[in-house]
């Protein structure tokens, strides 16, 4: 017992430091999607709203290829289909060298329009919520329309939509163990290397299961704190 325990130490023999260092890049690669998907997803819900039908149309494209494709296809092609196409796009040009993407960008442009997709719905839901009337009451008071957005709108959008949004980053959190398959030597593939080297499946399993669920569980926590903050004035005024 206490030699298979040995192996999760930080000394020599251990993998301790190699998961932690992994679970670093997990954490990192979701944070740096965060960013890029969900302010991607508000954009595509406002344009959603848009009058004009092509613009509608480009997002509903845009949101059923992205929620439809399974996120480890969008991934592969993200990742292969970006060196390739770089490729021969260079080769047209006439040279002839090998192109290399780095597999934490791929992973993070691959991730982020998955996010955006699917927080696009969230975001989506929120504006129905929240009235046109929003707007005409920022007009006047003599308020720009991007100031009335910006001040008025958007709190209350998040208001709404962090319970979805929480949901999506959760399932973000769980999709950056895909990426593990193109070579990104995150949490899973540390976990996969140290049961390969050591033949303890259950230990090296069950620690990555610790430490997905302690980013899920202080997850839970930042969005009920934020949940909380965004809520301040609406359970007195009711």
């Amino acid at each position: 017992m206490f030699e298979q325990l040995a192996l999760l130490s930080f000394g020599d023999g251990g993998w301790g430091l190699a998961l932690l260092s992994g679970a670093g890049i997990t954490l990192l690669l979701a944070i740096c999607c965060a960013p890029i998907g969900l302010p991607l997803g508000l954009l595509l819900a406002s344009a959603e709203r848009s009058r004009h039908r092509f613009v509608r149309t480009l997002v509903y494209g845009f949101s059923t290829v992205f929620r439809g494709l399974p996120e480890l296809l969008t991934l592969f092609i993200v990742y292969y289909g970006f060196q390739i196409g770089a490729q021969k796009l260079l080769a047209l040009n006439g040279w002839q060298g090998q192109v290399d993407i780095s597999p934490f960008v791929a992973a993070m442009v691959a991730l982020s329009l998955v996010l955006a997709a699917f927080s696009c719905e969230v975001w989506s839901a929120a504006f129905k919520v929240v009235g046109k009337g929003q707007y005409q009451a920022g007009m006047a008071l003599g308020m720009s329309r991007s100031r009335t957005f910006f001040s008025i709108i958007l709190p209350q959008l998040l208001r709404v939509a962090l319970p979805g949004l929480s949901n999506n980053w959760l399932t973000l959190l769980k999709d950056t163990s895909l990426v593990s398959t193109i070579s990104l030597v995150d949490l899973m593939r540390q976990t996969g290397l140290a049961v390969s080297t050591t033949k303890e499946p259950v230990l090296f399993y069950s620690a990555a299961c610790a430490i997905y669920l302690l980013f899920a569980a202080v997850s839970g926590r930042a969005f009920a704190w934020a949940e909380r903050r965004y809520n301040r004035g609406y359970g007195r005024a009711g």
